[in-house]
């Protein structure tokens, strides 16, 4: 019936999974709970090795780093039910019928996505920027989301046909940070795949702070980029890039470039500190991403 895949780095899952293998089980259905950790070899895999006393669960951690896409795929391998739900390892469960809100909405549809909460107050300054842009621009209710159901996918909380996501997988081929639900988001576009959206919300737990997520983004606009190029997807897909072509269209992009290149400190600094601004984080990527393509 139901594959639960956790893919995990240097966090302690136990809570989650107990809470998934409590709902499970009374639920009554047939499932298994897998999780694999990408070899942070941290401490707190001691805690996770917990996830093994649990009836249907196993956790795995691995020797050798393969990156986040492909240790989604390996744990597909591995499963053998014809539903997978993808959860990453830093969420928190929030509904005390989350797996039965799932499983009655399955009929007729090859993915259902329940969507993500970030806390009402973010934990830190220091965590500010990842925080406002969880909270404010990709917290959006289902109805929201379903307006655009493969751009407003993202592959954690996710419950996809086993048979479904076979035909496309994740690209392994691509192991830095960023844009692997929009390619995979894509490619289940092109086989006209049944998508619905609800309100079946898990929170995000683990937020990166200011730096790494400045980081994280510069990685993901790179891969923004590859993944165009490369035709791994059609260029008005994603909304950045689609900003991009437009000033493009007008000349404008090279004059955008050098306008980021000339603030790039003052952006930075913006962004990784106390009080970083989402106006400016917008402005940072689409100036970035027309820095990478003036190269």
């Amino acid at each position: 019936m139901l594959s639960i895949l956790i893919p995990i780095y240097n966090y302690n899952v136990f809570p989650l999974v107990s809470e998934l293998h409590k709902q499970c089980m009374e639920s009554g259905i047939e499932f298994e709970i897998l999780c694999q950790d990408d070899a942070s070899f941290s401490a707190l895999n001691a805690e996770n090795e917990k996830v093994n006393t649990l009836s249907h669960c196993s956790f795995v951690a691995l020797t050798q780093n393969i990156a986040h896409r492909a240790n989604r795929n390996s744990l597909v391998e591995k499963s053998k039910y014809e539903y997978l739900l993808f959860i990453d390892g830093d969420s928190n469960i929030i509904y005390p019928d989350y797996i039965q809100k799932y499983l009655s909405n399955l009929n007729g549809f090859d993915i259902v996505y329940g969507g993500r909460l970030h806390p009402e107050n973010c934990p830190s300054n220091n965590q500010k920027l990842r925080w406002k842009y969880g909270k404010f621009m990709e917290d959006k209710p289902a109805d929201k989301r379903q307006k655009e159901p493969f751009q407003g996918l993202l592959f954690n909380n996710t419950l996809i046909k086993k048979v479904c996501f076979n035909q496309v997988g994740f690209d392994k081929t691509i192991t830095k940070y960023g844009h692997d639900d929009t390619q995979l988001s894509y490619q289940l576009g092109l086989l006209n795949s049944k998508v619905l959206h609800i309100d079946n919300q898990i929170e995000h737990g683990d937020i990166d702070t200011n730096m790494d997520y400045y980081t994280k983004t510069k990685e993901s606009v790179q891969n923004l980029v590859c993944i165009t190029q490369e035709n791994k997807i059609e260029i008005h897909f994603n909304r950045l890039y689609r900003l991009y072509l437009r000033l493009k269209t007008f000349k404008l992009d090279i004059l955008v470039s050098k306008l980021y290149l000339i603030f790039d400190k003052s952006i930075a600094k913006n962004l990784t500190g106390n009080n970083p601004s989402l106006f400016v984080f917008n402005i940072f990527k689409v100036g970035y991403l027309c820095s990478l393509k003036q190269q």
